[in-house]
């Protein structure tokens, strides 16, 4: 062969060995990033919290029994996220009737603004607050049966969690309510325990800190594992951080608010009318505060921990 076809044959098989090279580290590349998406979407998705683990979702409100344009908002707004995540079980923390908890308006401060709720199966339970025990001491309240009271001061369970409602009313029966507390919660299996009353524990609103109901109630919540209590009371939301491991959340914002600032032990306050919702998982609780604007403007979680 001659020397200049050999040399000709050389030059374009040199020239399609490097197109080759290139295209193959070109491949090559495309593969690894295709594989370090995958490797991403992996860890994102393990990552991502499985919405099918749910154990039970719940709301909570307070100071909701005015039947005024505030209430009607905040119920059109738990509406709306029911329908979004439906839910069946709500917690009312007590003023469920303005001003002197009169069992004739229950109509209106009640059934016709949570009527949609209501017609869905949801289940109010309610505790007693200071405008409750204006008429016969609340009485009447314990026995309508929407409000599904089993007296002053109750306990029930739902799937892993066990509520206690609590009567912290200034005329509350404190002795017995005490060792009734302690002895329901020492033989409380739930692995979630959620206690609920009217008064707040820890408030930067118009009552502040309450020094007789920490005395009480924390050492109690802290030797029986109780992670979260919610109140009403002040009107506005608030949300604490864990203290002593126990979450201490405001929702007394349910039909009228007022000012709040923030505390050492604050992660979250709003001078907003609001509600609250809590998804429960075997491993945490994940708190979400709507507005009646019907936005999320508060996310928090509780973390599980065993005793």
């Amino acid at each position: 062969m001659d020397y200049s076809v050999k040399l000709t044959i050389n030059i374009e098989f040199g020239r399609f060995m490097n197109l080759k090279r290139r295209q193959f580290l070109s491949l090559g590349g495309l593969t690894m990033s295709v594989g370090l998406v995958g490797w991403k979407l992996n860890v994102a998705m393990a990552a991502t919290p499985n919405k099918n683990d749910l154990l039970l979702r719940f709301a909570s409100v307070a100071d909701t029994g005015t039947g005024a344009q505030g209430q009607y908002a905040v119920a059109k707004a738990m509406s709306y996220y029911h329908q979004q995540n439906p839910y069946d079980l709500v917690v009312l923390a007590g003023d469920n009737i303005y001003n002197n908890g009169e069992i004739e308006k229950i109509g209106a401060v009640f059934e016709r603004p949570y009527e949609q709720l209501l017609t869905q199966g949801v289940k109010f339970h309610a505790c007693l607050g200071n405008h409750d025990i204006r008429t016969d001491n609340g009485d009447p309240q314990i026995k309508y049966p929407g409000f599904n009271m089993k007296g002053r001061y109750y306990t029930f369970r739902r799937d892993a969690v066990q509520f206690f409602a609590l009567d912290t009313n200034s005329n509350a029966d404190w002795d017995n309510q005490i060792v009734w507390l302690e002895q329901e919660l020492s033989r409380s299996d739930a692995p979630w325990k959620v206690v609920f009353g009217h008064n707040p524990f820890y408030s930067s609103g118009h009552y502040g800190v309450n020094p007789t109901l920490i005395n009480r109630f924390s050492p109690l919540f802290q030797q029986y594992n109780v992670q979260l209590y919610i109140n009403g009371h002040d009107h506005h939301y608030e949300r604490t951080r864990a203290i002593d491991g126990t979450t201490y959340l405001t929702t007394g914002s349910g039909a009228g608010v007022r000012p709040v600032g923030s505390s050492e032990w604050t992660e979250y306050s709003a001078e907003r009318l609001a509600f609250a919702v809590y998804d429960v998982y075997a491993d945490r609780i994940e708190v979400s505060a709507m507005g009646t604007d019907k936005g999320i403007f508060d996310q928090g979680v509780i973390k599980f921990k065993s005793v």
